[in-house]
């Protein structure tokens, strides 16, 4: 810091105490289910009087910390922070905002300086604090205590929250520095035990990878990718995030390579909790929203894994739900694109199921625009398939229910007529 530092503590002090003040006056009640008071821990990380015990480098990595936990609480439904009310957690979000200005003016620094500065002193403490409530394992990786029996896992629940807040506070001209002190913490989230402290860690691991380029992971990248893999198990209501995280990490660090390894595992441990639970709507809307950046880093390679996307694939087409049936019709369609469906018996079958589904859209709200999607794989399918997809399209060309299909394959078939004329002539 700046020699000019010390008049730091003035717009420090008058920040604080109106957050001090609005945070003694909210009504708290400590969950039944946790021993830790989230009350008592952020009072004294709000200075309200200059205390001579404590230097100001410290006074300001408190208030940032407490403010870091305030703010989280708008993106939080965990206990341990659902009593924070909007007001506060909002004016915690202008208090940063106000001190980095004037950090800034007396540190000389700009943008994200505050956060970034902190960062090294930060990330240990919670890294460490985060790991003091995990499982405590032998050399040969066998759980055999929890550590929480010590330490109650709110301390940790706390810190995650507090850490992806500093994380996703900078932005991408400052992360590759920082990677070496983020990157430990946010592997040590996703070591951990509880789904919440999981959630936070793969949070920070979409920030990170979205913000840095694939050689600032070079050094890293095996063990974030082995962490995606053991993390794919999770619990429903982190799936989303594990499978977002997994498809940004190993696209971003693989891009180069679609026959990597990691590739094959990823999709593999994917593929294969969703055929423990192909009902599961939560799962497979999220699995097919986030999947297609994969399915692009793959490329043709996706033909060895035909024989597990398709069967899911046709269970799907016919869900309940039109955001499913909308969505695996846009990865087919990405499916077919990729890799032309070559040296595959899936050709038949997909056909019967896009008639049926045509025929069963009527009754579903997208109905026009499932029939769209469906018409425009049919073109393609047809496009790429030629003699193979009239031989299985023959048997529904009579069909008076799907008479709406029939102009849009006759001019395609019309199309590829006259372009076979112009080459011919051509030659």
């Amino acid at each position: 810091m700046s020699k000019s530092s010390s008049a730091l503590f003035e717009p420090l002090l008058q920040l604080s105490e109106p957050i001090a003040e609005s945070l003694s006056k909210t009504p708290y009640t400590p969950s039944q289910s946790s021993n830790v008071s989230v009350k008592a821990l952020l009072e004294p990380l709000l200075p309200r009087n200059p205390n001579p015990n404590i230097d100001l480098r410290t006074s300001i990595r408190d208030f940032t910390l407490a403010c870091a936990l305030l703010s989280s609480s708008q993106s939080s439904t965990h206990e341990l922070l659902s009593w924070i009310p909007e007001h506060l957690a909002a004016a915690a979000d202008r208090a940063v905002l106000e001190f980095s200005k004037a950090y800034s003016d007396y540190g000389e620094k700009s943008g994200d300086g505050l956060v970034v500065e902190l960062m090294p002193e930060v990330m240990p403490l919670l890294k460490e604090r985060i790991k003091e409530s995990s499982i405590d394992k032998t050399a040969d990786g066998d759980e055999v205590s929890a550590a929480s029996a010590r330490v109650p896992v709110g301390f940790a629940v706390v810190a995650a929250y507090q850490f992806r807040w500093f994380v996703t506070q900078i932005d991408y001209s400052e992360f590759g520095k920082l990677c070496a002190l983020a990157v430990p913490c946010a592997l040590t989230a996703l070591d951990h035990w509880s789904p919440e402290i999981k959630g936070q860690g793969m949070i920070s691991f979409i920030h990170i990878t979205k913000s840095v380029d694939a050689t600032e992971l070079a050094w890293c990248q095996d063990a974030i990718l082995d962490a995606c893999c053991q993390n794919i198990a999770s619990s429903d209501e982190i799936w989303h995030l594990v499978v977002e995280m997994s498809v940004l990490v190993v696209t971003c660090t693989q891009q180069s390579n679609p026959r990597s390894a990691w590739f094959d595992k990823i999709l593999n441990e994917m593929l294969s909790q969703l055929e423990r639970q192909p009902r599961n709507k939560e799962r497979r809307v999220a699995w097919l929203r986030y999947v297609e950046p994969l399915f692009n880093g793959v490329g043709l390679v996706l033909l060895a894994h035909f024989r597990r996307i398709f069967p899911l694939f046709f269970k799907w087409m016919h869900a309940d739900d039109d955001e499913t049936v909308l969505l695996v019709l846009k990865q087919i369609e990405t499916v077919i694109k990729l890799t032309w469906i070559r040296n595959t018996p899936y050709v038949e079958r997909l056909v019967d199921e896009l008639a049926t589904l045509h025929k069963e859209a009527a009754l579903k709200r997208s109905r026009e625009e499932i029939r769209n999607l469906v018409i425009r794989i049919l073109i393609l399918l047809h496009q790429c398939k030629g003699l193979q997809f009239e031989a299985a399209w023959g048997k529904h060309r009579d069909d008076p229910n799907l008479a709406t299909i029939a102009p849009s394959l006759s001019e395609r078939r019309s199309t590829m007529v006259r372009i076979n004329l112009i080459a011919a002539f051509t030659i």
